[in-house]
């Protein structure tokens, strides 16, 4: 399809800088809800394309596109917006973890350990049913031959009730 270059310009850096993209199966929005100044069509269009080609992968769910920028694609990108090497998209980059959120697995993990199996143990300890008997073990009152079995005839393909 022919598109000015800027907005194809526009797209690639996008879709470098982010590692993905969205955009709904609406080919007459007049804006794309992410590049304001370019129309959805040119934004399907050119990501078509370089799905043909492999440099992205594409997810269609729920009336959006989903296109994910692969290996090829980087270098494809790179190569056309000129950019160094030591750029790369978001989606590649690697995130250290916080020190909170190396500290709440271990923290829960302790908590299991001292009481236990925590709120679960004590849930299955607690009282049986309503009316039932107090402080019933509910894993052994489950399961097979917990419940009195009743046999009826003339149910089914057997003998006919008499």
């Amino acid at each position: 399809m022919l598109m000015p270059k800027t907005h194809r310009v526009a797209i690639y850096e996008l879709l470098f800088k982010e590692g993905v993209m969205v955009a709904e199966r609406n080919t007459k929005l007049p804006k794309h809800p992410e590049l304001e100044t370019i129309p959805n069509l040119h934004v399907i269009k050119a990501l078509t394309s370089l799905h043909s080609k492999g440099y992205v992968r594409e997810q269609f769910a729920w009336r959006h596109h989903y296109w994910y920028l692969t290996n090829e694609g980087t270098r494809y990108l790179r190569d056309y917006l000129h950019l160094p090497s030591e750029i790369v998209p978001a989606t590649m980059k690697y995130k250290k973890p916080t020190s909170d959120a190396a500290q709440r697995p271990a923290a829960t993990r302790s908590r299991m350990r001292e009481g236990g199996e925590g709120d679960r143990g004590s849930y299955r300890r607690a009282g049986g049913p309503p009316g039932g008997a107090e402080g019933g073990d509910k894993t052994a009152d489950a399961g097979p031959g917990a419940a009195p079995l009743e046999f009826r005839g003339g149910y089914g393909r057997g003998k006919s009730a008499q």
